[in-house]
């Protein structure tokens, strides 16, 4: 995975990532919270023999040695040493005490660490293991007790009452909390990328193919009639069909051919409402736009239209009526329709026919632009037969609905035969993502596209739009 794929996948499960370092600092601050803070205190003694026996005969005052010190750091939480030192402080007998002690390496400084919940008592019996380890000193050394000496402890530097607590240590948990969390958010972040089989954003068609993304289509909030560029001219989705419509025409451009087969890698992903959107949409710039309805296994443009759908290009591929005869004006505009006729029992055969082929090479001459409505790429090959005809392909693709899998077959099947999409279309998109629901609402006097009427009949309105 390149960095670019990295920050593409940040970029998308961005969310996933920021919830995960939030609970993990949520958990890290309660945990701090519920801990009872523990204060630490260090006192520093140096510990040397001294002569108490008063004989004549004594053989010198006894050197502590650095074992010595060792010898006392080990005994130190033993009955000998901690049960006078409770009693000293005023403890019940077997009251827990946190002391702990090292000796410096080439030193005879011993220091002395004692941890409580309460400063104050830390500091105090820091303070005072030093004393009580030079009293019982003897205990524990042969030659020391036999030169009749006893060890004193110089206090180097006494313990302070501490001013905060030494644990838990709230800024170092919560940074390691933050690191843990950003971690595991990334790490549940590429699982979930890994995982997901939908079409989430436009980096996952990028993925899959170099080809445009020509436009963003947003969710609309039409009444589900699937005409919004005529019913809602100024909205959103209208503004980035005419946005689709200008870019289409700069891909035209490199073939000259003025038309193009519109499909999708699965039924329900709404190319037909796009193709006839898109129809209306180049039927306003003044050219003779013909939409005709290539998918003979389940036609909806003459439905969607509310138009004749009993007669079209199959009664036109049979012989039983020329294309004029059959095609329909929308209104007075610009547009024609061509509906899919009777629904044959072989749709692909038709369409791959020399008929087929003579028929497009006759609209060809009376039109200006034509669009073509096919079937879906995975389920059949219709839509590899058409673009032969055509100029080029515009590829459907659903937002939160095309499953990557199908979009990857779908593409794999074309590049088999030597075809290519001429760009994509990115449906269903939410209004914050679409480029057109950005822009449509400047110079109209609108409201801002969130705030428009039927914004809480988006996501039911998809159903009825994916056809």
């Amino acid at each position: 995975m390149s960095l670019r794929d990295f920050l593409i996948v940040l970029q998308a499960r961005w969310k996933v990532i920021v919830a995960s370092t939030l609970l993990v600092l949520a958990a890290t601050a309660a945990g701090i919270y519920a801990q009872t803070p523990v204060y630490s205190s260090t006192a520093r003694f140096f510990l040397a023999a001294e002569d108490t026996s008063n004989k004549p005969d004594s053989r010198g005052t006894y050197v502590v040695t650095k074992a010595d010190l060792d010898t006392y750091v080990a005994v130190l939480g033993s009955p000998a040493v901690m049960d006078p030192l409770r009693e000293k402080l005023g403890l019940a007998p077997g009251a827990p005490l946190d002391v702990t002690a090292q000796v410096p390496d080439e030193s005879s400084i011993l220091n002395v660490t004692a941890r409580s919940s309460n400063p104050e008592r830390a500091a105090q019996i820091a303070n005072a293991v030093g004393p009580q380890l030079a009293e019982v000193a003897d205990q524990f050394s042969v030659l020391l007790k036999a030169a009749g000496q006893k060890v004193a402890a110089t206090t180097i530097s006494p313990a302070v009452v501490p001013s905060s607590p030494s644990s838990p240590n709230a800024l170092r948990s919560l940074l390691l909390g933050l690191m843990v969390g950003l971690c595991l958010g990334t790490g549940l972040a590429f699982i979930r990328h890994a995982l997901d089989t939908k079409m989430r954003s436009d980096a996952d068609i990028k993925a899959l193919s170099s080809s445009p993304i020509l436009a963003s289509l947003p969710i609309d909030g039409s009444n589900g009639e699937g005409l919004p560029v005529e019913q809602d001219p100024h909205g959103g989705y209208a503004e980035s069909v005419r946005r689709l419509r200008t870019n289409l025409m700069f891909v035209d451009v490199t073939t000259g051919r003025h038309s193009f087969v519109i499909t999708s890698a699965m039924p329900g992903e709404g190319k037909t409402r796009t193709a006839v959107n898109l129809a209306l949409a180049m039927a306003k710039t003044g050219g003779r736009v013909l939409l005709v309805d290539a998918d003979l296994r389940n036609p909806s443009v003459a439905r969607m239209m509310h138009l004749v759908g009993d007669v079209g290009l199959t009664t036109v591929l049979l012989g039983q009526a020329s294309a004029d005869d059959v095609v329909q004006r929308w209104g007075d505009s610009n547009l024609y329709v061509m509906a899919a006729g009777q629904i044959p029992p072989n749709p692909t055969e038709l369409l791959g026919s020399e008929p087929m082929q003579a028929l497009f090479s006759e609209l060809s001459q009376h039109y200006d632009f034509i669009l073509v409505d096919s079937s879906p790429l995975v389920p059949v090959i219709d839509a590899v037969l058409l673009d032969k005809l055509t100029g080029g392909m515009l590829m459907v693709v659903a937002s939160s609905r095309t499953k990557k899998r199908d979009l990857a077959h779908a593409l794999k099947s074309l590049e088999t035969i030597g075809a290519n999409v001429s760009g994509f279309a990115w449906n269903f998109v939410t209004p914050s993502r679409s480029d057109g629901a950005r822009y449509s609402y400047y110079g109209y006097g609108e409201e801002e596209p969130g705030k428009r009427r039927g914004r809480d009949k988006n996501k039911a309105l998809v159903g009825d739009q994916a056809r």
